[in-house]
């Protein structure tokens, strides 16, 4: 009965000519943050939602880096990609002609904003920044927004030190990606890193939405062990970016699926929005001249 009623939700969505009439395949990029396996089932819902509106094949690539989805965008071997807003920023510095935002995340109390937050084990005696001198903190990807430039900007500003490892810090490293931070901090094989949170919520839950929750949800962390230590200014949420060259009919119809998706499959929005979500609401490039100015500012 689900099916019937998703195919129908689908057909009801666009009319006209069909997607297959203008592309062979359409191809989504899934930035790191959890391994494949995780990325990969959390993008099935709308994978097989994308296919049937399409009337294409929709394959997901999963690189190990962020950095394989920007040059998958710059290289023309994807077509989308949900980005952060600094690889958004990465890839607007290398082609502005290479994608276009479209959509981003929109919050249970109707914002699209989100923190980078640092966070330790709650028994490891640090509360606060100034408890990481002369420890190991962990970040996630050079290319991540909250798991890298922010706080590379922000903490340093706050606190008068630098981000080279054995400066203030006892060492600086990358995790590959938030999923593995929180693991690593929560295994005890770093002191303290960085990822991604709505802010929203309880924080025993991880909050509502982001990389805590999504790791909450699985099991690999009580946040109950957790205690958060520092939190970033809000930062714009990272936009849906489609390829600017695809047919308008395609954009429209992908647009027009994220947007209903909440409407038409909530637990397939749960799972593509990390935790709980209005929606999406349209977005545009302006967004995000200020993290593009400061990702220019780190080059």
């Amino acid at each position: 009965m689900k099916k019937v009623l998703m195919t129908a939700a689908l057909s009801a969505l666009v009319a006209g000519p069909v997607a297959a009439q203008e592309i062979e395949e359409f191809r989504i990029g899934v930035l790191g943050g959890e391994n494949a396996q995780d990325r990969l089932a959390s993008m099935a819902c709308y994978q097989d939602m994308a296919e049937e509106l399409l009337g294409v094949p929709v394959r997901i690539f999963t690189p190990a880096d962020y950095d394989g989805v920007i040059q998958g965008l710059l290289g023309g071997s994807l077509d989308m990609a949900w980005l952060g807003a600094s690889g958004y920023a990465k890839t607007w510095l290398s082609d502005p002609d290479a994608v276009e935002p479209i959509m981003v995340k929109t919050n249970t109390d109707g914002s699209y904003g989100y923190y980078s937050v640092g966070f330790a084990r709650a028994d490891s005696g640090i509360e606060s920044i100034e408890d990481l001198q002369g420890r190991e903190f962990g970040f996630g990807d050079p290319n991540s927004t909250s798991g890298y430039l922010i706080p590379s900007i922000e903490i340093p500003t706050e606190y008068g030190v630098t981000m080279e490892p054995g400066d203030y810090f006892g060492d600086v490293v990358f995790t590959g990606g938030h999923e593995q931070t929180i693991v690593a901090v929560a295994n005890g094989d770093i002191d303290a890193g960085v990822t991604w949170a709505d802010g929203l919520g309880e924080w025993s839950e991880g909050y509502n939405s982001g990389a805590l929750r999504k790791a909450s949800d699985a099991g690999l962390v009580d946040m109950n062990e957790m205690v958060e230590i520092w939190k970033s200014k809000p930062i714009p949420e990272g936009p849906i970016v489609l390829a600017k060259d695809l047919p308008e009919r395609v954009k429209i119809d992908v647009t027009t699926l994220t947007a209903s998706l909440p409407y038409m499959d909530p637990d397939c929005a749960y799972n593509f929005m990390a935790g709980e979500a209005l929606g999406f609401q349209p977005i545009d490039h302006d967004a995000y001249t200020s993290i593009i100015e400061a990702r220019r500012s780190k080059m």
